[in-house]
């Protein structure tokens, strides 16, 4: 049985993607493509995406390997989103076609010419000349070869949404590799002004991340399923019985006490009516409900003074949709289907929040 369900969650998560790839690129295709400019931490995002592919990267002997070649900003003017979602491409299909040696992910920023540069070297198969120049033309369902889509599967849709992104992101990305030797991907993108933005000094950084690595994986997901929100309550606004099973679960399991409401409606009355000692450090906010939706509910509470931590819940995972739940009052945004993980992780970044109906009043 556990084996039946595992493959039933690989391949709907596989076929996810496939949909918000093919949704991507129908966007891109038609000109409707948009990204946003706020504020985002490269570091974060590298360390974040070589923390999520590293596990794939282990279990075929790779390594997966960070390396900061220059000064780095604390922040840059970006889409953290889509600048992850390149990356992720990128080391996942680095991975994808190593099968020795290691996956290398490094960054580096010219401030003079307000531009961050990720490369993605892998020492893989890596491609002959004729086979990366196909690459290079970045188009949609194209890969190096039949032989390849036989071989390794895959649509062909992720460098080409990679390329496209990296363009509305101020850069664009190009290719080396060698065959028997492996591939490089660079990519460029712009930073904004970086006149007053910290600089990090590389080795302090490198020093730095190594330390927070350091930290067996192990230990952070038997943290993560066991106690990571022990002594917390969690407000759970959400009408779908198998998705309040599901996510009370995961919940409880991670030490949580977690109140489950069918409705905004029943969410705003419950917080409304509770004492300070009673309400919950994080509310869980599914944004498509009957009576009173998440985003309605989220404005009520917050024109209220109440300003507790929400976190959407939405299956709605368009560009556009993110910025719709933040401009509602939400802290967050979760997609679904919910992955443990990130699920827990996230409450976990927000339940330390101090507790309290208003902090204007």
């Amino acid at each position: 049985m556990g084996n039946a369900i595992n493959a039933i969650q690989s391949n709907a998560s596989h076929l996810l993607t496939i949909i918000n790839d093919i949704l991507d690129v129908s966007k891109i295709e038609a000109g409707q493509m948009t990204v946003e400019s706020i504020d985002t931490n490269p570091i974060q995002i590298v360390e974040e995406v070589a923390s999520l592919v590293r596990p794939r990267a282990i279990g075929k002997g790779v390594h997966v390997n960070v390396r900061y070649d220059s000064e780095i900003p604390c922040h840059i003017t970006s889409d953290p989103t889509r600048l992850k979602q390149i990356l992720l491409n990128l080391a996942g299909n680095a991975i994808k076609f190593t099968e020795v040696g290691s996956v290398n992910i490094h960054l580096a920023c010219d401030p003079k010419q307000e531009q961050l540069k990720l490369s993605v070297i892998d020492t893989g198969m890596g491609m002959t000349p004729e086979q990366r120049d196909a690459i290079a033309k970045f188009e949609a369902f194209s890969q190096a070869d039949a032989s390849t889509t036989r071989k390794f599967g895959g649509t062909g849709l992720g460098l080409r949404i990679s390329n496209a992104l990296a363009h509305l992101l101020g850069g664009g990305i190009e290719v080396e590799s060698e065959q028997g030797t492996g591939s490089a991907f660079h990519v460029t993108i712009s930073t904004g002004d970086l006149s007053n933005t910290e600089m990090l000094d590389p080795d302090r950084v490198q020093s730095i991340q190594t330390i927070k690595r350091a930290k067996p994986a192990e230990e952070t997901l038997a943290t993560a399923s066991v106690d990571a929100l022990k002594g917390f309550q969690i407000l759970l606004a959400e009408d779908g019985p198998d998705n309040q099973r599901l996510i009370k679960h995961h919940l409880t399991k991670a030490g949580a006490e977690v109140t489950v409401c069918e409705n905004g409606l029943v969410a705003v009355q419950a917080i409304e009516g509770a004492s300070k000692d009673d309400l919950p450090h994080v509310i869980l906010m599914d944004m498509q409900m009957p009576e009173l939706d998440g985003y309605s509910a989220t404005r009520q509470l917050r024109d209220k003074g109440i300003n507790l931590p929400v976190i959407a819940l939405t299956a709605h995972a368009m560009e556009g949709d993110r910025r719709k739940c933040l401009d509602a009052g939400c802290d967050d945004y979760l997609t679904k289907p919910i992955d443990k993980y990130t699920l827990i992780s996230t409450c976990a970044k927000w339940v330390e929040k101090p507790k309290g109906k208003s902090t204007a009043a």
